[in-house]
């Protein structure tokens, strides 16, 4: 399998965007060694900031293998920023539409041309309060098995100190680190061979986030938390309360 060669777009995207990073992060990065060197794999990262995409971006970058990061299918049609979304190979994501599959199909044939494609099995900014990793959604697990390429683990930390989630106004100073510390590829060899179901995607997400967590909990200097939040219970349990408020 080849590798994706960096490009025109990815190149002119580094030359905007690595000045004002270097400028505003500090850099403690650790683990590049586990990035594979060639053919196709995932990346399976944790998101805790609207600025951690661009770093963790310049990171990969620095690497020499570029990630595919899947995205909401609108930042492809807004002008400059669009031609750089399309000209740098990313993966536009339809939500909710006869084209969501489209994202994960794309995915598989990037990996399989020897690609990375680079995850937040999220899906959105954790909700978690401590800034852990929540529950994921299953598509980072379906395109690893039906690839069976390299899954690695990814935790960073840094971006959510300028930026924290949700907020309006950064905290530039003092400047804050982004840390980065790579994992060795997710052991999921236990699902191949096995009838793909929602069950086992589940199953195997669940092996992928623990791996991002222990990660982020070793940069953190924090003990791994007992569980996962899952703001899908979190929101149902509010809704619930506020019913049994209304019928009072």
């Amino acid at each position: 399998m080849s590798r994706r060669r960096i490009g025109f777009w990815y190149r002119l995207a580094a030359v905007i965007a690595k000045p004002p990073l270097l400028v505003l992060l500090k850099r403690d990065w650790q683990g590049a060694e586990n990035i594979p060197a060639d053919g196709g794999f995932i990346t399976a990262v944790n998101h805790n900031s609207h600025l951690d995409p661009f770093a963790y971006a310049h990171f990969q970058y620095n690497t020499g293998r570029v990630p595919r990061f899947l995205a909401k299918h609108g930042l492809f049609t807004k002008g400059f920023i669009g031609a750089v979304m399309r000209g740098t190979g990313q993966i536009p994501v339809y939500r909710e539409t006869s084209d969501a599959l489209s994202a994960f199909r794309a995915a598989i044939d990037a990996v399989e041309r020897g690609e990375c494609v680079a995850f937040y099995p999220e899906g959105t900014l954790t909700r978690d309060p401590g800034l852990w990793p929540m529950t994921a959604k299953t598509g980072v697990a379906r395109v690893a098995l039906q690839t069976r390429c390299p899954v690695i683990p990814v935790a960073q930390w840094g971006a959510n100190l300028v930026l924290p989630p949700y907020a309006k106004k950064p905290d530039l100073f003092p400047r804050k680190t982004h840390r980065v510390l790579v994992g060795k590829p997710v052991d999921l060899s236990r699902f191949y061979d096995r009838e793909i179901t929602p069950e086992l995607l589940r199953e195997a997400t669940e092996v992928i986030m623990a791996a991002i967590t222990e990660l982020l909990a070793e940069l953190r200097g924090e003990p791994v938390p007992t569980a996962l939040y899952d703001h899908r219970q979190v929101r149902a349990e509010q809704r619930r309360k506020a019913a049994e408020e209304g019928s009072k």
